[in-house]
Formats: C-alpha cells, structure tokens, sequence
C-alpha cells in the first residue's frame, strides 16, 4: 500500500513531519503487550515509544477477548461486560502534543491464527433490532446464537452456497481524550469503536491530538461487515495490523477525519443517529470552507448534491456515520 502513487499527493505526504517516509519497523505482539486495555485515557502507561515515520506491526485479539471458542457457547456466560473490545496500546508517539494531529496510514490487516477464524454471534440486548438498556422494551431478548466460519484472503465462508467478500478493517482506533478515560465500546472525538468499513487498508486517518504524544490504541478488527453493523457484532477476528505512524504539527479540528486516493471523509458519532449524521456533515462543510476555498453556504449546498453518508454503527452507546466527498470536486 505504501507504494501507491496517490500517497505521494496525499495529505500526509505534503505536511506530514516525515513528509510520508517510512521510519523504524516496531513489532508489538501480544506478549510484549501484557493486559489489554478497556478504555481510551492518558492514564495509562505506553508499552511503546515511536518516531514520527516509524511502522508497528500489532498483534491484536478479537472483540471477545478470544473467549468464544465454539458454535455451542454462551455469549452471556463467556462474555464479562464491560471487558469486550480489548485494546492494543497506548502508543506514544515523539514530538506530538495538543494541537497537532496524529496521521495513520493502514498498511495490512491480517487475519490471525486457526481456522475458523471469524466468529459472530447474537448477544441479548444488543443489536439494530432488538430493545436494549438504551432503548428499553418489554420484548424478551433474542436467543443466543454463535456462528464460527473460515476466514483467508478468498472470503468469508458464511455457509456451502454464500462466501462473502475479505474486506478487513479496523472496528475500534484511536487516540487519548485529554482527561476522559471513554470505554473502548464507545466511539467519540477521540475515534475508538467507530466500526467505520471505510478504515481499512489504504487508508489514512488523521486525529486531533488531546494529550502529549497522543497515545494510540488499536484493536477489534473485522473480516467483514454490512453497513451499520446490524446485529450488534461483526465477522469478529484476530489480526495483525501494519500501521504507519506520522504528525502534522499546528493542525487541529474538532472530530477524526479519513482520506483515500479517491476520497475525503469526516467521521461522526452521536445519539441519535441524525445527530452523527450532523457532526459529520458539518466537519466536512469547515474542512471544505476552511483548507479548500470553498464558501461555508457553497459547501453546504455543494454536498447537498454530492455528499455520501457511510453508517459505521447503528448499535453501540453512540452511533458513527461518516460523511464524504470526492477529491475531484475539491481541485
């Protein structure tokens, strides 16, 4: 990924500390983690020092903290809320600090370890679908199902007539909040658990940094999932993720913003749905008035016409929607 021309105009690239170039190669394993983390805060201690430039290659656990092991297993009797999504981390990274911006770029996400190697399943309470502790019913819950299927570079084998595409991403990346400690089920300011299809390999995102060397955390990536991850829970997976570190010093905004060769999206995530929806639309119209030359009302009636909404999640304690507008209409 790292050899695609488009990187070299990308926005990394141009103001980047490392204007793009590769630096040292980290490995962060699962032993040299130790105990995952549960929350994005400055409280915790950083298992790893980079420079701006370098690579980490990061072993990371599934959602479940690779507790289900089968398809006969009891995700209420497996599962210990409110430790799910198990956190890679922190990563410092030298010479950021508030005000900058911390820029990763998604080399590869890898799947990792035996087959079957995706897991989801259908946890009671939680879902699109179903009455939840936010959204209260009278309803009994759903009865409780795991799937297991293979996963490789071909597919999702979902059943003998179905394979679904490999499209492997990131569900949950971020940095520190300035003095929250924000659950890794939640997505915010900060990113965490956007489960967003579009953070995938190729990707770049770009982070307002809160706090002194920003602190990244990574972990809960995905084989593949539908638009607003309907059930509560995607093709779960461990995975090794190639990730490219670099700082844009001086250049800060409110929420998580992406870019891709074709594309430039802004991320938002909020209760109720339309206020995601909101957050996301109203960075993209002060990212587009603000570093493209565009009249704020130009811009907003400009993506009224062009403008294309991603649902990440429509299922954890707040929603994520991305909204984006192609790079040729910003020439």
């Amino acid at each position: 990924m790292s050899n695609d021309p488009w990187l070299k105009s990308s926005i990394m690239a141009r103001r980047g500390v490392a204007k793009g170039q590769a630096g040292r190669r980290h490995e962060l394993t699962i032993e040299a983690q130790g105990p995952f983390h549960y929350v994005y805060g400055p409280y915790a201690k950083p298992v790893l020092s980079i420079d701006p430039g370098d690579i980490v290659v990061v072993e990371t656990e599934d959602a479940f903290g690779g507790v289900i092991t089968s398809e006969q297993d009891s995700p209420t009797a497996k599962l210990k809320f409110p430790y799910l999504n198990p956190q890679c981390g922190p990563i410092a990274v030298k010479g950021v600090g508030k005000g900058d911006c911390l820029v990763v770029q998604i080399h590869a996400v890898e799947t990792r370890g035996a087959q079957p190697a995706g897991k989801t399943c259908i946890i009671p309470e939680f879902g699109g679908l179903v009455g939840t502790a936010s959204t209260a019913m009278l309803n009994p819950p759903l009865p409780e199902r795991v799937r297991m299927v293979h996963v490789d570079k071909d597919g999702v084998r979902w059943n003998d007539k179905i394979t679904l595409p490999y499209q492997p991403f990131i569900g949950t990346i971020g940095i520190s909040p300035e003095i929250e400690a924000i659950s890794s089920l939640q997505p915010d300011y900060h990113g965490g658990n956007m489960d967003l299809p579009d953070v995938a390999p190729g990707a770049i995102l770009y982070f307002p940094v809160h706090v002194t060397g920003g602190l990244l955390y990574v972990g809960d990536c995905h084989a593949a999932q539908g638009d607003g991850e309907l059930s509560g829970v995607a093709i779960e997976q461990r995975a090794t993720v190639t990730l490219q570190v670099d700082v844009i010093k001086g250049w800060s905004f409110a929420w998580p913003r992406l870019e891709t060769e074709n594309v430039l999206m802004t991320i938002g995530s909020a209760r109720p749905l339309e206020d995601a929806a909101r957050i996301a639309y109203r960075e993209l119209v002060r990212w587009m008035s603000g570093e493209y030359g565009f009249d704020e009302i130009d811009a907003y009636m400009l993506l009224s016409q062009a403008g294309r909404i991603r649902l990440g999640n429509m299922v954890d304690p707040k929603y994520t929607i991305g909204a984006s507008i192609l790079k040729k209409y910003l020439v």
